[in-house]
């Protein structure tokens, strides 16, 4: 089989780091698997393993010819059978198939607001619909929402997973003092709610001064980032809450960390929480999306209404007062994206429901 995926970006997101996670594991089980990047490259770049053919289509605008037709010689020369378009990306690749008809495309829908599904438009996705194959969601709701709205029957639910990162530089050093640092690995997103992260920080300001919380994720410079700053000044959290931006050495950052939170108003299956587990990092999380799958109170984590400051930082108060409890989450959570978000497990049914 011979596949190649499409991506906007390279840029850090979750999105983009299954299309890297997808050209690198098929890799290793197919005869070809390619990565073509649409629009701009980015840090996970770096992250491509070197049996993965890379393009870069640089293109200027939503019909640009010669990035489709610079796509369509790459497919051409490479005999590629399958087009993996994820999220936005699937409106490039149908130009492809309109010049191309043999090429079979399917779609991966990594839409976020999975909460808010009624606002989502519909027809673009439903015109879209007609070149498809096949689509993946990657939660149920997704799954629901397009064989609903789309009335498309193809549809199969696979889950994120992990992969294993390539070697880059360590050269992030958080701040603060070691073994008192929170991780939140998002990017600066209104779905990712960080409102509720400094809370939580502020409340935790006061009980337990010398823990600090470390915000990693790509700064879009907008007005919800400028909104975080300001409020990070408003609540005098300058020497509490740490914002980094986007950074390559995500392993390096784990290392680092004493335990990790998402504060999500909305979510699929955050990679960033598989990335957790797989750090074997004591969580404590909202209870959005697919979430509820991976994490179980008492089991495996912490895990609060989404609009609950107060019971979230109990829970951290929790993780922060017992250090076996830590211990005992960050290796149950471990076990469970082992056994059941393995790249393994994800691509053989990946590549069954192919075939």
């Amino acid at each position: 089989m011979r596949i190649i995926q499409i991506i906007d970006s390279l840029e850090a997101g979750g999105a983009e780091r299954m299309a890297v996670n997808y050209a690198n594991a098929l890799a290793e089980r197919i005869d070809f698997s390619g990565l073509v990047v649409t629009r701009k490259q980015g840090d996970l770049r770096n992250q491509l393993e070197d049996n993965v053919s890379f393009l870069f289509l640089g293109k200027k605008s939503s019909l640009d010819i010669n990035a489709v037709f610079k796509l369509r010689k790459f497919v051409l020369q490479n005999r590629v059978e399958v087009v993996h378009a994820h999220s936005t990306s699937i409106f490039f690749a149908i130009l492809l198939k309109i010049i191309s008809p043999r090429i079979r495309i399917i779609w991966h829908d990594h839409y976020g607001d999975s909460e808010f599904l009624q606002k989502r438009p519909h027809w673009g996705l439903k015109i879209a619909s007609l070149f498809l194959k096949g689509i993946i969601a990657v939660n149920q709701n997704l799954k629901v929402w397009s064989q609903k709205q789309l009335h498309f029957e193809n549809v199969i639910y696979l889950p994120n997973f992990p992969s294993k990162e390539n070697e880059v530089e360590e050269n992030t050093s958080l701040k603060g003092m070691v073994g008192k640092r929170i991780l939140s690995l998002a990017n600066l997103r209104l779905q990712k709610n960080h409102f509720l992260l400094l809370e939580v920080a502020k409340m935790l300001q006061v009980s337990h001064p010398d823990w600090t919380f470390h915000l990693v994720g790509k700064d879009f410079g907008d007005a919800y980032s400028f909104q975080i700053k300001n409020l990070i000044l408003e609540l005098n959290l300058q020497n509490t809450v740490f914002v980094y931006g986007s950074k390559k050495d995500v392993a390096n950052i784990m290392k680092q960390a004493t335990l990790a939170i998402l504060t999500s108003q909305s979510e699929g299956l955050p990679v960033a929480l598989l990335e957790y587990g797989w750090h074997s990092k004591p969580v404590v999380v909202t209870r959005v999306g697919e979430i509820t799958l991976l994490v179980q109170e008492g089991v495996n984590g912490f895990i609060v209404d989404s609009n609950k400051p107060d019971l979230f930082y109990k829970a951290v108060i929790q993780l922060i007062e017992r250090e076996e409890l830590r211990a005992f989450y960050g290796e149950a959570l471990y076990k469970t994206v082992k056994e059941y978000y393995s790249e393994e497990a994800v691509l053989n049914n990946y590549l069954n429901w192919l075939k």
